[in-house]
């Protein structure tokens, strides 16, 4: 992913709002299936690590990317942005 294809969705996913929430369990099978079954639906999901996971935000975001086929937007402070183009019908066009 180039730096103008991340910053393009940076911007799409300023309008979002978190709808997977890592708590203190941390990265599990049923968190990242979860994931998975949200990019059926829709490219571009945000997540937030709640205050009790012990978890660092950087490195959930990279296990749940490698485990869920998606890529990593940005992680700021405790939220994270994954991306996962719909192979079948994408939504989102990305510039080159």
């Amino acid at each position: 992913m180039t730096s103008k294809q991340r910053s393009y969705l940076k911007g799409l996913a300023m309008n979002i709002d978190p709808i997977v929430q890592v708590g203190k369990g941390g990265v599990t099978p049923e968190l990242v299936n979860g994931v998975a079954e949200c990019f059926n639906t829709r490219e571009l999901i945000k997540l937030t690590v709640l205050k009790n996971c012990m978890d660092d935000p950087n490195m959930i975001a990279q296990t749940i990317a490698e485990r869920s086929g998606s890529q990593v937007v940005q992680v700021i402070g405790r939220k994270i942005v994954l991306y996962k183009r719909d192979k079948d019908n994408p939504k989102i066009e990305l510039p080159r």
